[in-house]
């Protein structure tokens, strides 16, 4: 097998999207799968693990400047504290993984194998608050969580294990808490816009598929190229369900007292999922500057009797650049021509390729190849980071204008149930359409084509955004709407 082919990515992104993400992410070195029999599980290699690295750095000081401290919380859960808020057994139970046995004694109760970790975390909040001045109460946790409902393994979209935060805060009262829950969702939102050069929608889940206990979720939506939508990430306002299970209260000023109102909010590696499958193509990865490992590698093209001034020349590039505090590789691998590395460091997704040859060296130049499009300029040599942080821009700026002109270009209308099911059957993306509330008639279309409703923007006094469908029909079944609903297929 050559180089070549050893590197290449043999499917298609528009005609095998499944099979071609595969083979994108084992072959950029992000994942491997696991062993046989551990079906639903995968092995994130360093490579990976570095775009997670990056991204909880980003997110955790956000976190940070808005009073959240971290925290870590067992992994295992007592049964009779999953039972004390009964929503979250009836909500997770299909998919909580059991411990049953510590070496070979039977344990008196079972422990689950955490899904999240509301049932851990409220009991010690309801210890550490006492008063308001204890309020707000902000915690939080980098972990993995396991959902035993992973059929088909898609890393990073779907395993039975993954990483993600979960922040969990209490308040004193609901406009506190409804105030911390979207603060959150702008923390997401900024985070999928300015760091994966993704768009987003935002709103709220309808009331039959919010988080199990909750008063309100809250979601992005990221679309996908291929016409299904990603659950970006959810901050839930839990009302005083939670406080009321696990006793959460405080003195107020006149030494009443009164139970607290909680939220909990999370992002998980779905968010390199969604990554990957917005911005690569065939030719393999393809990263946006902010989350890429390397922002910047540098090949120099020698002959032999050029090698010593080029790579001189490289290495002096490399150095002003490191001296900068940018991410740079410099590629000066022997055994190695110059279109094999090329072709790597496209697979491996690093956003700008600056090429020196002996024409760049006698000329004091660079020539400069973005990712994805190839698009190549030649620039001086002086003030070279300056000019590599404004071609990252630009890379960045490409990036995102084409996942926004997808994404407006896959918000439809429809009117009626036929309009719905033959605009997704054809185009896919979001169909927005009015809705009467009722989750029958949401499953009326999921039955048909396997589309649900992903969200409906938030009402006008929960905050700016598109109203109701005051005066219009529900589109499925021609009751009064109350709701305007977006359906889409779901990864």
């Amino acid at each position: 097998m050559t180089d070549d082919q050893e590197l290449g990515i043999t499917e298609s992104k528009a005609g095998q999207t499944g099979e071609w993400y595969a083979e994108v992410v084992q072959k950029a070195g992000l994942v491997n799968y696991a062993p046989e029999g551990m079906s639903g599980f995968i092995i994130t290699r360093p490579r990976g693990y570095a775009l997670w690295e990056r991204l909880q750095r980003h997110l955790d000081a956000k976190f940070k400047a808005t009073g959240v401290r971290n925290a870590y919380f067992p992994m295992f859960i007592p049964e009779s504290y999953l039972e004390r808020e009964k929503d979250i057994v009836e909500g997770f139970d299909p998919e909580v993984a059991w411990v049953t046995h510590g070496g070979h004694e039977e344990l008196e109760e079972r422990l689950a194998v955490r899904p999240t970790s509301e049932s851990i975390i409220a009991p010690y909040m309801s210890q550490w608050i006492r008063s308001h001045r204890d309020l707000p109460l902000r915690v939080n946790q980098w972990v993995s969580v396991v959902r035993w409902e992973a059929t088909e393994t898609k890393p990073f979209f779907r395993t039975k294990e993954f990483l993600w935060q979960e922040g969990h805060t209490a308040h004193a009262d609901h406009d506190d808490a409804w105030e911390e829950t979207i603060q959150r969702l702008d923390q997401y939102q900024e985070t999928y816009e300015e760091v994966l050069a993704i768009p987003v929608l935002r709103g709220k889940k309808p009331e039959h598929d919010k988080f199990p206990g909750a008063h309100t979720t809250t979601t992005v939506e990221a679309l996908m190229p291929d016409g299904k939508t990603v659950q970006g990430a959810t901050s839930h306002h839990l009302g005083t369900s939670f406080a009321e299970a696990f006793d959460i209260t405080y003195t107020d000023e006149d030494e009443e007292e009164e139970v607290a109102h909680t939220t909990s909010w999370g992002l998980s590696w779905r968010a390199l999922g969604a990554l990957i499958m917005t911005h690569s193509d065939d030719q393999g990865l393809v990263l946006p500057p902010a989350i890429a490992p390397e922002q910047v590698v540098v090949v120099p093209i020698w002959q032999a009797d050029t090698k010593d001034e080029v790579l001189d020349y490289a290495e002096g590039v490399a150095s002003d650049l490191e001296a900068a505090g940018l991410r740079v590789e410099l590629d000066d691998r022997d055994e190695r021509n110059p279109g094999f590395k090329f072709n790597e460091w496209e697979l491996k997704g690093v956003p700008l390729r600056i090429e020196i040859g002996p024409n760049e060296v006698d000329d004091g130049a660079l020539t400069f190849a973005h990712r994805p499009d190839g698009e190549k300029h030649e620039v001086s040599r002086d003030d070279v980071a300056a000019t590599v942080e404004e071609h990252l821009d630009e890379v960045y700026a490409k990036l995102y204008a084409a996942a926004e002109e997808t994404l407006e270009g896959s918000v439809r209308h429809a009117d009626s149930r036929n309009e719905i099911l033959g605009t997704l059957g054809r185009h896919g993306g979001y169909v927005k359409t009015g809705w009467c509330g009722d989750e029958a008639c949401e499953t009326e279309i999921k039955d048909q084509i396997a589309a649900e409703i992903v969200m409906v923007p938030f009402h006008a006094d929960d905050e700016p955004g598109d109203l109701v469908h005051e005066g219009e029909e529900c589109a499925i079944c021609g009751e009064d709407a109350v709701e305007t609903a977006y359906f889409a297929k779901s990864y």
